[in-house]
């Protein structure tokens, strides 16, 4: 979830790997999974799609029990609001879900009101 990821965990991004464009997305799930490398495209094996990873910095270092790096996945399920509008998140969004115009690396973005269903924001006007 992505309330649990906390910014410490991210230190070592060096990038953020867009697979899918996000900007017509009102969010991404985020995980932190342990993966075998720093920077590669990791293997996916969850229902639904990867949107994005995130690849570490040279100096970051594994797991010494596990060899393992902890790296951010972005992806979305078949029931999420993008494929089906109407459907469980039609408002609201996962626990684990942040507008990912918030996202940079070692950032962990957050919760907006368009991630959360509500209207997309109005242009601004010059009242003037």
């Amino acid at each position: 979830m992505s309330s649990l990821i906390s910014e410490d965990e991210l230190l070592h991004e060096d990038q953020l790997v867009w697979l899918e464009d996000p900007t017509d997305l009102d969010y991404v799930r985020q995980s932190l999974d342990r993966l075998p490398t720093r920077r590669g495209k990791p293997a996916y094996h969850r229902d639904g799609r990867m949107i994005g990873y995130a690849r570490l910095a040279p100096q970051a270092k594994p797991s010494r029990s596990s060899g393992t790096f902890r790296r951010r996945v972005f992806w979305l399920l078949p029931h999420d609001r993008d494929s089906d509008p109407q459907g469980l998140y039609a408002t609201g969004a996962p626990a684990e879900a942040v507008d990912p115009r918030t996202l940079a690396a070692g950032s962990k973005g957050r919760k907006t009101e368009r991630s959360e269903g509500g209207p997309p924001p109005q242009p601004c006007r010059n009242w003037g």
